[in-house]
């Protein structure tokens, strides 16, 4: 018996099984096209395997209040032909197994709590920095949800006094993500983080962005790790200056760990999204 894991994002699905001790024994990574050309795909790789449970982990926003009629969809997302997508209901109706839902940050938050950066921790907070922003958080080995999943991207954060930018948020505007996510910097700049120069002046402008959303989650979680990741946050350059800029707007009101090992970068690289998703299949299993 196998655990599959799906941690699936608006450009591609990786899907993955492991065994009962978490050794992965196949993986593969398919384009997210529409539902149905996507999961046709995805159950041609888990037929392969007699699964004990799916542990999925989404791109958003999505429904997890299990009293909600659309508990297990993919709601008012901007991806074609996912809006008010019965998810869930797909897998099962495929599988008869349990099913673990969260969303793709919550898994990769319980990733790296479990195996990764924060698993000498009770708490931590995963912020993912990329074509979006969006944050999970675990507390007491628990992943936090109320009557929906937490959106720490679109909190409301004050520009920096040398960038008059707008925002691209089509909701907000200029909210953290409309400030600082991927496509904020191209729009911005006319250049991707990537061909940026990494000595560029507009690194402390986003690093201040970043930096000002970590004090915001520092006051009212307090967790034990801020673990970054993304397409974004691959430029390394950023970490010092986040932290630089934290400690300032900070301003001794909190005593925080030593910001050297509070944040930091994902200790699973790019497989705490998966990782989360099979760890969270097997809880669901017992």
């Amino acid at each position: 018996m196998y655990y599959g894991g799906i941690e699936a994002g608006g450009t591609k699905f990786v899907c993955a099984v492991s065994d009962q001790s978490f050794k992965i024994i196949e993986r593969v990574s398919i384009p997210t096209s529409t539902p149905d050309e996507t999961l046709k795909q995805v159950f041609a790789f888990f037929d392969q395997y007699q699964l004990k449970a799916i542990g999925i982990g989404s791109f958003g926003p999505i429904d997890v209040n299990v009293d909600s009629d659309t508990y297990g969809y993919v709601t008012s997302t901007p991806k074609k032909g996912w809006n008010n997508y019965n998810f869930v209901g797909a897998i099962k109706g495929r599988y008869d197994v349990p099913v673990a839902w969260t969303t793709d940050v919550n898994a990769a938050a319980y990733g790296e709590y479990r195996k990764g950066e924060a698993q000498l921790s009770n708490s931590c907070i995963y912020l993912t920095i990329g074509t979006g922003i969006g944050g999970g958080a675990i507390l007491n080995g628990e992943i936090i949800d109320g009557f929906g999943h937490p959106e720490m991207g679109h909190i409301s954060v004050p520009n920096h006094p040398n960038d008059p930018f707008e925002g691209v948020c089509p909701y907000h505007g200029n909210c953290l993500e409309g400030l600082a996510a991927g496509p904020a910097i191209e729009k911005r700049l006319q250049k991707k983080a990537q061909d940026l120069d990494k000595t560029d002046d507009f690194w402390e402008i986003e690093a201040y962005y970043i930096a000002q959303a970590l004090v915001n989650y520092t006051m009212i979680l307090r967790p034990e790790v801020l673990i970054l990741g993304g397409g974004v946050m691959k430029q390394e350059q950023l970490f010092p200056l986040i932290r630089k800029a934290f400690k300032e707007i900070m301003n001794d009101y909190v005593v925080t760990p030593d910001l050297e090992t509070y944040i930091v970068s994902p200790g699973l690289v790019d497989d705490a999204g998966i990782t989360g998703s099979l760890l969270l299949a097997a809880e669901k299993a017992i």
